[in-house]
């Protein structure tokens, strides 16, 4: 009898820890999808910022799943510059520019178009990349975005060739190097947003109205914006310093971003 009591007692204590450990197991697969859940954060609309994006050049697409925006344009900028042809409505003369080339506008040559996907939220996570050449963000304008170098040198090389808007076409898409006045000079509009997912602003922020003096090094800090409705979020700014180009033909150079990115 006592041996037919511990033999019940040895089953109920086996089923117990049966049930035990099935449910550690299911508490930990919880876990864990719910870590895999918050890999990629979904938004059901895009960020009210691409509303700025000059419609005629940029087209902006959200995915099925809210997780990424496809971002592509023209490249064709909304504003004048001697890089279009002459007989274009947007041409002006700029007798300090030096262009690339005679030949060579927006329209000819190689093509001006860009497109890259970003995260619809993005990757905050500390880690930083550096920039590189080539496009690196899409202006609002519809013209492409590039750091502070010029093929494998210092931008001073091509400082000359530069126009109003720090921009030049040689032989590929127009883009900016540094700040575009046609688009912020100096003020707290919205530029554009960068390979990271990250808008970029000029110089001053909208929620001070003054220069920023809490930036990072990429330029960026967290304040509201005239498109976040009164919530907080990083975001870049063109940084409000100099740079010496003694061969740029307008007054002042500020450069558009240098990096590094902060997204990834």
């Amino acid at each position: 009898m006592k041996n037919l009591l511990k033999l019940m007692l040895l089953t109920i204590s086996i089923f117990s820890l049966s049930i035990a450990c099935s449910s550690d197991d299911s508490s930990s697969t919880d876990v864990a999808d719910d870590i895999d859940d918050t890999d990629d954060v979904a938004v059901t609309e895009l960020h009210p910022a691409f509303a700025a994006f000059n419609s005629d050049a940029v087209t902006v697409t959200l995915s099925d799943d809210g997780t990424e925006v496809y971002i592509e344009t023209t490249g064709y900028p909304d504003h004048t510059s001697i890089y279009w042809e002459t007989d274009h409505a947007l041409y002006i003369d700029e007798p300090t520019v030096t262009k690339t080339t005679q030949d060579t506008y927006i329209g000819g040559g190689q093509g001006e178009a860009a497109s890259f996907t970003v995260d619809a939220t993005p990757n905050l996570t500390g880690s930083t990349e550096d920039t590189h050449l080539d496009t690196i963000g899409i202006a609002v304008s519809g013209a492409s975005i590039f750091n502070d170098q010029e093929g494998a040198g210092d931008l001073d090389q091509a400082a000359g060739s530069l126009d109003y808007n720090g921009a030049h076409k040689g032989p590929g898409v127009y883009h900016y190097h540094l700040e575009p006045r046609s688009v912020s000079n100096d003020d707290d509009e919205l530029v554009g947003i960068l390979e990271d997912g990250v808008f970029i602003y000029g110089r001053k922020c909208n929620s001070t109205g003054t220069h920023p003096t809490d930036l990072d090094a990429s330029g960026g800090h967290t304040s509201t914006t005239q498109y976040t409705e009164g919530d907080e979020e990083y975001h870049y700014h063109i940084i409000n310093e100099e740079y010496n180009a003694p061969l740029y033909g307008y007054d002042e150079a500020i450069v558009l971003f240098a990096g590094p990115f902060q997204g990834y």
